[in-house]
């Protein structure tokens, strides 16, 4: 929800600004949508997942489209478009979070996110499409990934694709998943497989004014299963929106060392209890995006056997979200 995590390019207005089209319900196709679409202001490409080791991973590549007609933004030299890029491994061995990230303007061949497939990039991290096959490449400061992933199938995630934040009609994103993708590939020169999630969004409204985070999850089942559920949190604590059967519920905290943040790391989600691989998952992007949030990699339980794999997605517990 995505993905979901893009962070900082100010607050959203309660209304999308007219140059920016309002999210209405309509039929996704594709492969034309499996592309960029720069005329909305926000948009990632979100991939998740876990290798083997075990080792959890995350790439993402965001995009947005710049208020060129902000008064405090009058400059005709104002970029079109922005890429940012976040990747991170959850390895147990290490005891923390290890993650990097990118920022470009789109254009000149070094970073651009074409429109008729996925095919996002900023220097040499890339994540592109072919066909139902996707190629993920992250040379990263403490690590390296190049990763082949294939998607076996695509849900449209709310209604058939049109996904609801907040109760406002323009407060919505187009929106679709594809789980249990399978992986294969390098992490660091040594092969690794696993499985995988990939989230698609954009929108031009995504949060309300008064909703302050999110918290997401999507679990790739043992059974063949995928589920897949958000809310977003309102600013005296309670919950501003959630679609119908995603019912979150703080198990257990854990306090970041460095930020002095709380995160519920332990969830449970419906009926499954989310436990995190380890606590140590907060993702410190202020360089980039400008936030601090937890994602990282759970295992689900129901009645205390393991019954599936995916990440948990917390943000706004540093400070209220900005999109």
């Amino acid at each position: 929800m995505r993905r979901r995590a893009f962070l900082s390019l100010g607050a959203l207005p309660l209304l999308a600004l007219a140059d920016y089209p309002a999210v209405t319900p309509r039929k996704l196709v594709f492969p034309r949508d499996h592309g960029a679409h720069p005329e909305f202001r926000v948009e990632w490409w979100y991939v998740t997942g876990w290798l083997s080791g075990p080792v959890g991973f995350q790439v993402t590549f965001f995009r947005a489209r710049p208020d060129q007609d902000a008064p405090d933004n009058p400059s005709s030299f104002n970029p079109r478009q922005v890429l940012f890029a976040h990747a991170a491994i959850s390895d147990p061995k290490r005891g923390r979070l290890v993650h990097d990230q990118r920022a470009a303007r789109a254009g000149l061949s070094l970073a651009q996110a074409e429109t008729e497939r996925t095919a996002v990039w900023i220097d040499d991290w890339r994540l592109e499409q072919r066909g139902e096959r996707y190629q993920a490449t992250i040379l990263a400061r403490d690590f390296s990934l190049e990763l082949g992933l294939l998607a076996p199938r695509i849900v449209l995630q709310g209604e058939q694709g049109f996904s609801r934040k907040g109760h406002r009609p323009n407060e919505a994103s187009y929106y679709y998943s594809r789980p249990h993708m399978k992986v294969a590939g390098k992490l660091d020169g040594r092969e690794v497989a696993g499985s995988a999630w990939l989230d698609h969004e954009w929108s031009s409204a995504y949060l309300a004014p008064e909703a302050t985070g999110w918290d997401w999850c999507g679990i790739n089942l043992h059974d063949g299963g995928a589920l897949m559920g958000f809310r977003m949190r309102d600013r005296a604590g309670g919950v501003h929106f959630a679609p119908p059967h995603s019912q979150f519920r703080a198990l257990r905290s854990w306090k970041s060392p460095r930020t002095g943040v709380e995160y519920p790391v332990e969830m449970a989600f419906n009926d499954l209890v989310l436990k995190p691989l380890m606590d140590d998952q907060e993702l410190d992007s202020r360089a980039s995006t400008g936030t601090i949030y937890w994602e990282g990699a759970v295992t689900a339980l129901k009645n205390n056997t393991p019954v599936g794999r995916g990440y948990l997605e917390l943000t706004g517990y540093w400070k209220p979200m900005k999109l």
